[in-house]
């Protein structure tokens, strides 16, 4: 039976098809706990706040889960590479799944922000694991006709996210917006222990964790995202605060790069960036980061606020977005596979992306759903020609041995975009609303939100309810047009991608990358 095949490879054959996608089930299953959960929370938590309390603590609840993904994502990595992907992926389910149950458990808010920072832990494993792992398992050349899965994954999440959140917090309570992890921990645990058989990593006696290396990483991500987290909220931009972390998060990654040259078994080891198409992916994977969570977050309150659409559908209102981003995905993937070729995908992206976020910056009071929804379907395509082709090349350009610190480099540089974007985007629409409605008479609003649910935005009066909506519209259109900006950088840096031959793409692929990612075809994981 298929399930019981060994799915192992050597990089210049794929396994067989029905064997691979039994796996990757159980890997979309876990990547879908990871991506799921604080569309789940956020919906949840005006129901957590009414019955633990802490109002003021409120955004650590997120942070902490932030804070811990985005700092245990490098280490992850490179324990797979050390160890074994197998038992390290367990682990983290296992950690994440140790998280949701406690999380759910939580008598206070002090308990919860604890609890969520043991799930980012867990979390933090989960999509590295899962790109590390398609990456030991399909060779480059195969792998295109499976980025339909995983785009797939993603817009089931962004648009069932907030609808089974919404559901569950009203019918059985906030709790199981937690414990609704457990079951499907179980069943990812099951099937990944059942089918997924990896070659078993020889350890050598003389392996040594680079902790030095894994201390400075860590705070100086830490303090980075901090300084993107609370920067224009919690503390002023100029406060000594955000400075002082923004120092100390430069200086902890200077000497991290530092201590990284002269460890001998690095946690990042920094020669994988001597590779130009991986660096270009990984810088092209923060942009696209950058401008994606932004989009996330602005499209549907501009649709709530503006567009008068209803918060409980605010899953349904990506949904232009999110479909064409999955059908160019996956589109993309067929060509490559067929045809072994992209560069071209970059290009494009980077032209769709910069024209979709323009087209969204001209939003305004009159414009109609139908529009909106086109300009978000450019803007979907141009991230599904970048998605999954940034993570292809980039683990095409190392070696095999490097495969799970590669898959965490460009995933951290995704995360960081991530956070980059919604502090930098926020922070200029959180202005431009505020400066609007100071403009129009209601500074009064302002001063207690520059955001307004639509139940809130119903009960003020007209005239206030109009300057809010050009207000919306006017930071939106700044946000947007600072993304569309920032989008086209990642078209300059497509423009530099050297067309390496993917391998498992036959003969010809079966030499080295000429980039300097000097790929072993034959070494297994």
């Amino acid at each position: 039976m298929a399930t019981q095949q060994n799915v192992q490879t050597e990089e210049g054959a794929a396994p067989p098809a029905r064997s691979v996608r039994v796996v990757l089930l159980a890997l979309m299953i876990a990547m879908l706990l990871a991506m799921l959960d604080n569309m789940i929370i956020g919906t949840a938590m005006p129901t957590i706040v009414g019955e633990l309390g802490g109002l003021e603590h409120l955004s650590w609840v997120v942070t902490a889960y932030t804070l811990a993904t985005a700092a245990s994502t490098p280490l992850w990595g490179k324990l797979g590479d050390m160890f074994g992907r197998k038992g390290v992926f367990l682990t983290s389910i296992v950690i994440f799944l140790i998280g949701s149950a406690l999380s759910g458990m939580a008598q206070d808010m002090g308990q919860l922000i604890g609890f969520r920072a043991v799930q980012g832990l867990g979390a933090g494993g989960l999509m590295v694991g899962v790109m590390a792992i398609i990456g030991d398992l399909i060779p480059p050349r195969e792998r295109g006709k499976y980025q339909g899965m995983m785009a797939g994954v993603m817009a089931l999440a962004m648009i069932g996210g907030p609808l089974v959140g919404g559901t569950i917090t009203d019918h059985w309570g906030w709790r199981w917006s937690f414990y609704i992890n457990l079951p499907l921990g179980a069943v990812a645990l099951a099937m990944v222990t059942t089918v997924l058989h990896l070659p078993k990593k020889p350890r050598s006696t003389d392996t040594r964790i680079d902790f030095a290396g894994a201390a400075l990483l860590t705070a100086g991500i830490t303090a980075i995202v901090l300084v993107t987290t609370w920067g224009g909220t919690e503390y002023a931009w100029s406060s000594a605060t955000i400075v002082g972390l923004a120092v100390g998060g430069v200086l902890a990654l200077l000497a991290f790069l530092w201590v990284e040259t002269r460890a001998s078994d690095p946690i990042v080891p920094l020669h994988i960036f001597r590779s130009r198409n991986f660096t270009l992916m990984s810088l092209i994977g923060f942009v696209a980061g950058f401008v994606m969570f932004g989009a996330v977050l602005y499209l549907p309150l501009f649709q709530q606020s503006v567009q008068g659409a209803s918060a409980t559908n605010s899953g349904l209102l990506l949904l232009p977005m999110l479909l064409s981003m999955m059908v160019v995905s996956l589109v993309a993937g067929r060509v490559t596979t067929s045809t072994g070729k992209y560069k071209a995908f970059p290009i494009a992206g980077g032209a769709l992306m910069t024209a979709g976020l323009f087209l969204l910056s001209t939003m305004d009071t009159g414009t109609s759903r139908l529009v909106s929804g086109i300009w978000m379907a450019v803007l979907g395509a141009g991230m599904g020609f970048l998605m999954q082709i940034t993570m292809l090349v980039a683990q095409n350009s190392v070696e095999m041995k490097d495969m799970g610190v590669a898959s965490s480099s460009t995933t951290l540089f995704r995360t960081l975009g991530s956070s980059f974007g919604v502090a930098i985007m926020g922070a200029l629409f959180t202005s431009r609303v505020q400066d609007e409605m100071a403009a129009r008479g209601g500074s009064e609003l302002t001063a207690r939100t520059a955001q307004l649910d639509a139940a809130s935005l119903a009960k003020l009066p007209a005239q206030l309810r109009e300057a809010y909506q050009h207000a919306v519209a006017a930071g939106t259109h700044g946000a947007f047009l600072l993304a569309a900006a920032v989008a086209v950088l990642s078209f300059a840096l497509a423009l530099f991608v050297k067309e390496v031959a993917l391998r498992g793409a036959g003969p010809e692929a079966a030499q080295e990358p000429a980039d300097g990612g000097a790929a072993k075809v034959s070494e297994k994981v």
